[in-house]
């Protein structure tokens, strides 16, 4: 059996596989519900572990993965063995003999890389503390539907430098955008993952303080909650920090005429974004949210052919 293809971050695609899996997901999208959609997993399972509690990577999988054909296995980490001590690794042999692929929810990073590296299968990071991909996939589709073309299209990421914002790094450096990143100090993304970002070698990315300078003309607005899952305790610093950073129709009036919105959900309205913004004209938010079924649906059929 040849080495299973992951997709621990967008660094394990090179952009021609990005690009066949966006094409894909355009067509299932097109395609769902008739008989030329097909069924091209059959006959196969994939489990779902999560560590970290999930609405749409749950929800969107579970559909996606049945209407491919495929089993879906759910499993709620803390109710397995891995919640009574059994190593992550043991875990990793005994799904590579059950199913065919495995999407892992959890926190630190190194634990998909660990899933991934005794695994016989493809892994799918469902979200980590340090990169969200399956959301990008979806943004990207996103984008495709409404311009077109994603090649120097201009991205505003307003907030934090956390695991989506280091995701459109990576997805500006695969695909030619030019990212503008607008953070607080303290708070920006992670060197190492700028570094491995301009050394895909295509598009750009600038980092400031200033949201509006960040979102100038730009063509999407996109933002995340100011305190993710595991930093509840540092909620109140996070806004005060943050203060000054919500998208609302100030900030959307910079964009370009065109622009959209963006945000990969759950969101506080009146924090990170306004209500008028998230449930405006604007906002693309519902049909991003959609777009998770189709693009990993694309993503898993492409990992299990590859692999």
């Amino acid at each position: 059996m040849s080495s299973p293809r992951h997709l621990r971050s967008l660094l394990d695609l090179e952009p021609g596989d990005l690009s066949a899996i966006l094409t894909r997901a355009e067509e299932m999208k097109r395609l769902r519900g008739t008989p030329e959609h097909g069924r091209p997993l059959e006959g196969k399972s994939v489990a779902i572990l999560l560590e970290k509690a999930s609405t749409r990577t749950r929800v969107s999988f579970e559909v996606g993965i049945h209407e491919l054909g495929a089993l879906p296995v759910t499993l709620i980490a803390k109710d397995t063995q891995l919640g009574r001590g059994e190593p992550l690794s043991d875990t990793a042999r005994m799904f590579s003999g059950y199913v065919h692929a495995v999407v892992y929810r959890t926190f630190g990073h190194e634990r998909i890389e660990e899933l991934a590296a005794d695994s016989r299968i493809p892994v799918i990071n469902g979200l980590s503390a340090l990169y969200h991909p399956c959301q990008l996939l979806a943004d990207l589709l996103t984008l495709k539907q409404e311009f077109g073309e994603l090649d120097g299209l201009s991205v505003a990421w307003v907030g934090d430098g956390n695991n989506m914002a280091h995701s459109w790094m990576l997805a500006a450096g695969l695909t030619g955008l030019d990212l503008r990143l607008a953070c607080p100090e303290g708070y920006r993304p992670e060197p190492s993952v700028l570094a491995q970002a301009e050394a895909l070698g295509r598009g750009s990315i600038t980092i400031t303080t200033d949201p509006q300078q960040a979102c100038e003309g730009v063509d999407v607005v996109t933002t995340d909650v100011w305190a993710s899952m595991g930093q509840e305790e540092e909620a109140k610093k996070r806004m005060q920090a943050f203060a000054g950073y919500e998208v609302d129709d100030a900030l959307m009036a910079r964009a370009a005429e065109r622009a959209i919105f963006l945000h990969c959900l759950p969101a506080h309205r009146g924090e990170e974004v306004a209500a008028s913004v998230i449930d405006g004209e604007r906002s693309r938010v519902w049909r991003e949210a959609e777009n998770r079924l189709h693009a990993q649906k694309a993503l898993l059929e492409w990992l299990l052919r590859e692999s």
